[in-house]
């Protein structure tokens, strides 16, 4: 839906795909996990990337539609640089300016 890939429906590390293994994108096909009802039907954005108990990873997208969060479990063909560069961007975007970081830390003392 995003970029246009041909993406297989299964993969290695999942039972059903729900995501495009090289740009990340979903799309809001269910209400409940795996109905395949949602009348929404709009792209999914990669917005994040989460970590379960187990050290397994999962995506966190957000729909453009209606806004519902879901996470899904990374499938075993998913571009690696894509993922890497999900997890990264709270480090290269932080949501603080990192120019006022030291005047910041010596008000403080």
């Amino acid at each position: 839906m995003h970029c246009r890939c041909t993406i297989p429906y299964q993969s290695f590390g999942t039972r059903q795909r729900n995501h495009c293994p090289a740009c990340l994108w979903s799309r809001h096909v269910d209400d409940k996990i795996g109905d395949r009802r949602s009348p929404c039907n709009q792209p999914m954005e990669p917005i994040s990337i989460a970590t379960r108990s187990d050290g397994e990873w999962s995506i966190v997208h957000k729909c453009t539609g209606c806004g519902q969060l879901r996470a899904n479990r990374i499938a075993g063909d998913d571009d690696e640089l894509a993922l890497l560069a999900l997890a990264l961007r709270p480090i290269s975007a932080p949501a603080f300016p990192l120019d006022q970081f030291p005047q910041m830390r010596m008000r403080g003392r």
